[in-house]
C-alpha cells in the first residue's frame, strides 16, 4: 500500500503543468552538481566553474537534472557523464592511486557503452576529446580545482556556449532513459505495485532525508542476509519483493522529493520522519498536500499552524469534504532509521473527510481559557517541550510525538500514551508551574481517557464551579 500510494504520487508530479513541481522522467535524476567543466567541441578545457552560491553558513551547488546515478557500496561502479573528480579525471584525492586507475576506466567505459546513434552526439564527442587528452597540470590552474579535490567533489560537464550540461542534451538524455528499459533475455516478474510483468529491481534506491539515518541514505527494501531470504531466492535479493524497476524508480524519486530539503511535505515528530500527502481527486489541484505538516510541523512559524488550523475548521463547517473533495484519500507516513534500512514507524490513510474530524477533535481536547499572549491551536513541538526537562528539545522522548501523532490519526477517541501526561504532570510537580501548555496536555490526556467511561464527566475549557 506504501509503494503504491507513492508511485500514484510520482505519476501525478510527472504530469504536473508546473515545472517546478514537476518530477524526473524514469532513468533521470536531480542531483546538485558543485563543479562543471566547461570545454570546446574539440575537448578544450575552458574553466572550472564552481556553481556553487551561498546557502547560510555553507556553500550549495546549483541542481540540473542527470542521468539516474548507480547504486554503490564499496565496489566500483560508474555514473553517466557526472560523478566524483576521481571518476571522472583519474586523479587520486585520497591516496588510493590503484583503485582511481580503475574508477576513471569505469567511468570511460560506461560513455563508450552508449548506442551508436548517440555516439555521433556532438557534446559527447568533446568529453570523449577531452578525457583522451586530459591534463592534470592544466586542470590545477583552475581557482576552483583546490575545493574541488579537496572533497572530491561531483563535476559534469557542459560545451562552451551552451546553457545544458552535455548529459541533458536530448540525444544522451534519451539513451539514459532508455537505458532502464528491460533488454530481450532479461527475467521478469509481476510487479507488486503495477501488477504488470516487469524486470525486477534488484537493489533500490537509497532514500535520504530521515533523521538519524545514514547520510548516504538506507533502504526502505531490501534484503542481505539469508535470515531475510525466502524460497530459495538468495542470488538476486530484489526477487523476495519483486518490484519492477520503473515502479522502484517512481517511488524512490517520490519519497526522496517530500523527505527533501525545503519539502514543506515534511515535518519531524521525535524521531520520526513524517511526510503527508493528498491522492489526486478528479481535476482539482489537491491543496491538502502539506496541512498535516503545516499543522504539527513549523514550529519556528506557529502562525503557519493556526492558518492551516482555522482553514480546516472553515472547510468542515462550509461543507467542502462533503462531496468529492471529502473523498480524496490522505496519507501520513512515519519513518525512523534502523541501521542500513529505515523503519516505517506508523502509516495512515484515510479520507479527508475522515481526517478533518480527529484533527479538530484534538484540538478541541487541548482547548483551554487562555491569556492574550497564548495561542488557540498550541502547536505539538510547544506541547513537547513543555513537558520536557529545562524545556529542550533534547530532552523530548524520542518516540513521544510519534506517539502522539499515532493517536491523533487513529482514532478521535483514542487515548494518548501515557507517557505525556506522565511527562506534564512530573514537570509540573518539578517546576512547581502549571502553565498553560503543561494544563492543557493534561486536560487532553484526561478527557480522551474519561470518554472510554461515557458516565464520567469531561473536563471543560475553563473551570465549572459545580
Amino acid at each position: 500500500m506504501i509503494l503504491q500510494a507513492l508511485y500514484d504520487y510520482y505519476q501525478r508530479k510527472c504530469a504536473s503543468a508546473d515545472p517546478a513541481e514537476r518530477l524526473p522522467a524514469y532513468g533521470l535524476e536531480e542531483k546538485e552538481i558543485p563543479f562543471v567543466l566547461e570545454i570546446t567541441a574539440d575537448g578544450e578545457l575552458v574553466q572550472l566553474r564552481d556553481t556553487r552560491s551561498q546557502d547560510g553558513k555553507k556553500k550549495v551547488g546549483r541542481r540540473y537534472l542527470v542521468p539516474q546515478g548507480v547504486k554503490r557500496a564499496n565496489g566500483i561502479a560508474a555514473n553517466l557523464l557526472w560523478d566524483n573528480v576521481e571518476y571522472v579525471t583519474g586523479i587520486d584525492t585520497r591516496g588510493k592511486p590503484e583503485r582511481v586507475v580503475e574508477q576513471h576506466a569505469a567511468f570511460r567505459a560506461r560513455i563508450n557503452a552508449l548506442p551508436e546513434s548517440t555516439q555521433a552526439d556532438t557534446g559527447l564527442q568533446a568529453v570523449q576529446a577531452y578525457l583522451d587528452k586530459i591534463d592534470p597540470e592544466r586542470l590545477a590552474q583552475e581557482p576552483a580545482f583546490a575545493e574541488a579535490k579537496e572533497s572530491n567533489a561531483l563535476m559534469s560537464f557542459q560545451l562552451h556556449g551552451e546553457p545544458q550540461l552535455v548529459c541533458q542534451r536530448p540525444t544522451v538524455a534519451s539513451a539514459a532513459m532508455a537505458a532502464g528499459e528491460p533488454a530481450n533475455d532479461a527475467p521478469t516478474a509481476r510487479c507488486l505495485v503495477t501488477g504488470q510483468p516487469a524486470e525486477t529491481e534488484r537493489l533500490h534506491a537509497a532514500i535520504k532525508g530521515v533523521w538519524g539515518a545514514q547520510t548516504v541514505g538506507a533502504n526502505i527494501v531490501s534484503f542481505n542476509l539469508r535470515a531475510f531470504e525466502s524460497y530459495g531466492k538468495r542470488d538476486r535479493q530484489g526477487e523476495n519483493a519483486p518490484v519492477g524497476k520503473p515502479a522502484a524508480f517512481a517511488y524512490t524519486t517520490a519519497l526522496n522529493h517530500l523527505l527533501g530539503k525545503g519539502s514543506r511535505n515534511r515535518f519531524q515528530v521525535g524521531d520520526a520522519s513524517t511526510v503527508c500527502w493528498a491522492e489526486q481527486q478528479g481535476e482539482a489541484v489537491s491543496e491538502y498536500d502539506t496541512l498535516l505538516a503545516d499543522i504539527f510541523g513549523h514550529h519556528d512559524d506557529p502562525d503557519a499552524g493556526v492558518k492551516a488550523v482555522t482553514t480546516l475548521f472553515d472547510s468542515v463547517h462550509s461543507g467542502r469534504f462533503d462531496g468529492t473533495e471529502g473523498a480524496a484519500r490522505y496519507f501520513v507516513l512515519g519513518l525512523a532509521p534502523n541501521a542500513a534500512r529505515i523503519s516505517v514507524r506508523f502509516f495512515h490513510t484515510m479520507t479527508l473527510a475522515e481526517l478533518a474530524p480527529r484533527i479538530l477533535q484534538h484540538f478541541k481536547d487541548l482547548q483551554l481559557k487562555h491569556g492574550p499572549s497564548e495561542p488557540d491551536y498550541p502547536s505539538l513541538f510547544r506541547l513537547l517541550t513543555a513537558c520536557a526537562a529545562q524545556g529542550k528539545a533534547d530532552n523530548i522522548p524520542p518516540n513521544l510525538g510519534g506517539a502522539i501523532v499515532d493517536a491523533i490519526l487513529a482514532d478521535p477517541n483514542a487515548p494518548y500514551p501515557s507517557l505525556w501526561l506522565n511527562a506534564a504532570v512530573n514537570r509540573c510537580r518539578a517546576e512547581r508551574e502549571v502553565n498553560y501548555h503543561r494544563a492543557a496536555a493534561i486536560k487532553a490526556c484526561l478527557n480522551r481517557s474519561i470518554r472510554r467511561h461515557p458516565q464520567e464527566k469531561e473536563f471543560q475549557p475553563m473551570l465549572d464551579l459545580d
